[in-house]
């Protein structure tokens, strides 16, 4: 099995783990997997301006029970050639902590026959990241112990995701997460990463020469050493510094190198001590430590926001995916939700694969990756790529059907039909053909057997009502006649670009999957496109998108 990188699969994780990636092929996997709060999340989107529109989804429930599969998943992990016996042992207590049969047991069952994969699928030099909660971390680091070995657990890091001061009455206020980094193996990757330094640090660079803003430190600190820092170097003898004696910083054979490359300052007046120029410049910042509390949750105004409820920061992802990997290597997120983890790898120019079960993830990843680079690289597997394979989702499920039908021709979702009536929209496309004006079409998409005429006139009734010019009609089925001939009683929008567009457009599945598209006006450039970069320290390429850009499911 050859592995596939910069992929999209939409599916069951423990499926396409077992099918599609080989054992020892990733370099970091980073997971943020439900964290069984038993919440529903919904997905609140914007709008081109940045507007929060009224499409919100359902993207998730994050609650569990005991099922057949939580039955069967138990007997795999029993049965596992690859599992240790320190997982199989804490498998067969935890019953007793949580509960047999319990949803905290069916959650974690979940989990640890996920984990046992992840671990095949690892590199010796790699490591994870498994982004969590107190619902379940303290269960959870538990587990990745029995997994990984707890001699190969890193960090508990602490993210402070949460500087707001809501009232509170009976607890204290929940502001962080925690994030379990383990290796594989001792002999692990990892980059130190460092933060910028503060205003006050910067001010102690003070003094100025040709090379830049420097500040004098000391070349002697506290402390008598035998070796070679503790030898006398010009003259001076450490061990009669200070009031229980000194050493050097660097062995005396470095100190020749700086004074050779006039970065010491030698005193002015007798019994004063040398000391060394620090540059700014060389200053790579303050090492990062276990608590991080400088990257912030996204704000809802922020353009990085999406609506997605569990999204992450781009900078969080960064820094794990610098810390660990190098450029080239393969970054792995098993529960993909927004792509945040994908997006990240791409801009840093490292190889990814996603994995998400919902064809709405999948549709914002695509939507991601494309304002990033123009004209991306990368395969979607395990969505439909012919009629019999549409029909089969459709069959399956209808709403996600209706998520991928709206993603083929770049749209994006409408509504929670689970949670209301139908309003007939199922999506929107936007272009914007005249000066400061955002306007969208309106798509309605059908899965069913039978289609009418009565739904191309409900099209007709709903643009209306909502006062656009153009609807599009995404069938399953062929049209009929009659529809076709409905659609074209409702005429033309005459576009201030000078062109008529067919205000109700009939379009079937089999026609985009072939190429066709949607023939709406095109987003012209009255106000200035987002931009988006790739980056790798301090190497930066800017690429811009028109925001009506669309990605080719092709």
């Amino acid at each position: 099995m050859t592995i596939e990188t910069n992929c999209l699969y939409y599916g069951d994780n423990l499926e396409i783990l077992r099918e599609h990636i080989p054992e020892g092929s990733v370099d970091l996997i980073y997971l943020d997997p439900p964290f069984n709060s038993k919440a529903t999340y919904n997905v609140l989107f914007k709008e081109p301006t940045g507007r929060p529109s009224q499409a919100q989804v359902e993207a998730f429930a994050d609650t569990w029970h005991w099922s057949l599969e939580s039955e069967r998943a138990l007997q795999e992990i029993a049965a596992s050639t690859i599992a240790s016996a320190e997982v199989k042992d804490f498998m067969s207590v935890l019953p007793n902590l949580v509960g047999k049969r319990s949803d905290m047991m069916a959650y974690l069952t979940m989990m640890c026959v996920r984990l046992i994969e992840l671990r095949r699928v690892l590199k010796d030099t790699g490591s994870i990241y498994l982004h969590c909660d107190p619902t379940a971390s303290h269960y959870l680091k538990v587990l990745m112990d029995a997994v990984w070995g707890a001699d190969n657990f890193r960090n508990e890091l602490v993210w402070r995701r949460s500087q707001t001061r809501s009232s509170i009455s009976r607890i204290f206020k929940r502001a962080h997460d925690v994030i379990l980094f383990y290796s594989r193996t001792p002999e692990y990757y990892f980059n130190v990463q460092y933060k910028g330094l503060s205003e006050t640090s910067i001010m102690l660079y003070s003094s100025v020469d040709k090379n830049g803003h420097y500040q004098a430190v000391p070349l002697l600190v506290s402390g008598k050493r035998n070796g070679e820092t503790g030898k006398p170097w010009r003259g001076i003898d450490p061990n009669l510094q200070g009031k229980g004696g000194c050493h050097w910083i660097t062995t005396p054979a470095k100190l020749d190198e700086y004074d050779e490359e006039g970065l010491i300052i030698w005193p002015g007046k007798k019994g004063g001590l040398p000391r060394l120029k620090y540059y700014l410049e060389k200053n790579k910042g303050v090492p990062v430590t276990d608590f991080w509390d400088d990257i912030d949750l996204i704000p809802s105004s922020s353009k990085e926001a999406l609506g997605y409820p569990t999204q992450k920061p781009e900078a969080l992802l960064e820094r794990i995916i610098r810390a660990s990997t190098e450029v080239g290597d393969v970054v792995l997120d098993p529960f993909c939700g927004c792509g945040t983890s994908v997006v990240s790898a791409e801009r840093l120019y490292r190889k990814w694969i996603g994995i998400d079960i919902t064809h709405l993830a999948i549709g914002l990843m695509k939507w991601r990756l494309k304002n990033i680079v123009p004209t991306p690289v990368f395969k979607v597997i395990g969505e439909p790529k012919d009629l019999s394979g549409a029909v089969e989702l459709a069959n399956t499920s209808k709403y996600q059907f209706q998520w991928w039908a709206v993603s083929l021709i770049g749209g994006q979702p409408y509504g929670d039909k689970k949670k209301g009536a139908d309003t007939g929209i199922d999506g929107f496309l936007y272009y914007m053909d005249e000066k400061d004006k955002i306007k969208k079409a309106i798509i309605s998409v059908k899965g069913g057997k039978n289609v009418n005429v009565g739904m191309i006139r409900d099209l007709g009734h709903v643009i209306e009502r909502e006062k656009c010019d153009i609807g599009i009609f995404l069938s399953l089925e062929e049209p009929t006649q009659p529809m076709i001939e409905e659609a074209a009683k409702m005429g033309f929008y005459h576009s201030p670009v000078g062109k008529d567009y067919p205000r109700i457009q009939i379009l079937t599945i089999d026609q985009i999957l072939k190429g066709k598209s949607p023939d709406i006006p095109p987003w012209i450039a009255p106000i200035a496109p987002p931009k988006t970069s790739r980056k790798e320290g301090k190497q930066m390429v800017m690429e811009t998108l028109a925001p009506g850009d669309r990605y080719d499911a092709s």
